[in-house]
Order: structure tokens, then sequence, then C-alpha cells
């Protein structure tokens, strides 16, 4: 069903794999009065926790150098695919998968194996306490891969917008950022540049902020572009 969905919205989905023996990840969100978010998670184990190094695809992460117009994503919320990517230049991990062996393992692979095949590296953070042994357990393994990822600090303007659900607003931002900075990566080292494409990636959070969900709730490039030149 995931896998249908990612190819639904236009991503490259040949190097999904697929656990006969364990089922995917689900997280259910559902929102307070206050408007805030609580997650509960299915897991234990799931497909994504089994992750082995041996079951990553190597190739395919080391040819991210020969490839244009693509983003690899190795982000196991959900469990559903074990190891395997199209060629990218953009490598996008998040620390769910640091949680335990052999998926951390495998995350570590897989990173180096980007990094080495000349990839920028981008990380999503995404704390989720109620996953981890403890504060202290994700502190340590958060920060452990926090320098092998590109960094820069900066703001940019807020848009208002009626907020709904907050659900995907930033993955929203992220994917909006890798987006305009795929082919490009000289963006990262010109300021107004940047700005213009934070700006931009800014839009399509806000504009996700405005509906349920999270896939649902995503923007077109037009969509986010009209709210730039409304708020002008």
């Amino acid at each position: 069903m995931l896998a249908g969905i990612l190819k639904e919205n236009g991503v490259i989905a040949d190097g999904i794999n697929f656990d006969k023996g364990a089922r995917t990840a689900l997280a259910f969100v559902t929102l307070r009065a206050d408007g805030e978010r609580e997650f509960m998670f299915y897991r234990n184990p799931s497909a994504d926790m089994l992750l082995t190094p041996e079951e990553l695809n190597l190739e395919l992460i080391r040819s991210v150098s020969d490839s244009s117009n693509s983003v690899a994503w190795f982000v196991f919320d959900f469990g559903v695919d074990r190891g395997g990517f199209k060629g990218a230049r953009v490598f996008h991990y998040g620390s769910i998968s640091l949680i335990v062996e052999p998926c951390r393992s495998a995350h570590l692979k897989a990173i180096e194996a980007a990094k080495e095949a000349g990839a920028l590296l981008s990380y999503d953070p995404n704390l989720r306490l109620p996953l981890w042994p403890s504060p202290e357990e994700a502190r340590e393994q958060i920060l452990s891969i926090w320098d092998k990822a590109e960094n820069f600090h900066g703001s940019v303007e807020a848009f208002h917008v009626n907020t709904v659900d907050t659900t995907g607003a930033g993955d929203s931002f992220v994917g909006a950022l890798l987006l305009k900075i795929v082919d490009d990566q000289s963006i990262l080292e010109d300021e107004p540049r940047l700005r213009e494409v934070l700006k931009f990636a800014n839009a399509c959070g806000a504009i996700t902020t405005t509906k349920k969900g999270a896939i649902p709730a995503l923007p077109t490039e037009d969509e986010a572009l009209c709210l730039i030149k409304g708020s002008k």
C-alpha cells in the first residue's frame, strides 16, 4: 500500500524490498484539543528494525554521483522498505533507524557509502522519545551522526496561515529544500539564493499545516509560489 502511494506520487520505488516475515510499522497521530499532536507506534518488530547491512544494495547507493535530479531517502519510520536506492545526489535519513540493531548498523553503513559516493547528506533528527529506551540513549545516538550531514544556520520570514494540523510540515519543508538544491548544491554557499529557496520551503511547510494528514496535505509547486506571491 505505501509503496503504491509512493509510485502514485512520482517516487521511483525500484529499490524497495519487502520482508515476508515482518509487518510494516505504523504511526498513529491524534490531535489534542490544543492542537498539539500525540503519537502512538506499532512496531516490535517491524520490517525496518530487521534491516541488515548485508541487505543494502550498495551498488545503488554508490551510483549517486552518476544520477541527476533524484534524492535517496533512508527513512524507516514506516518500515515497508528494507534497503535499496535509485541513484541520487542527495541522501536523506532520519534517526529512528538508530534505535536498535541490526538496522542501526545498516543505517551507518548506508551513510558511509553515500558519503563516499559524493552525495549531499541530509539529516532529520525526528525525535520520537516513546520509541527509545531512554532520553539519554536518544540524545547519544542522534548526536553520534550529527556532524556527518551538511549544516547551516539561518532564518527567513514566516507565512501566516490558518493551521489545522502540523503533521508533515517538517517533511514538506525539507523535501522542498532538497528539491531546489539537488541539481545545484552551490545554492548552499550563496546566501541570497539560499534565502529564496528557504522561503519556498517555508511556504510548502506552511501550506501543509492547513490540511489534515501528511501526504495528502503536501502542496504543489504552484501552490507554494502562489502563497509567496500573495505575501509580497
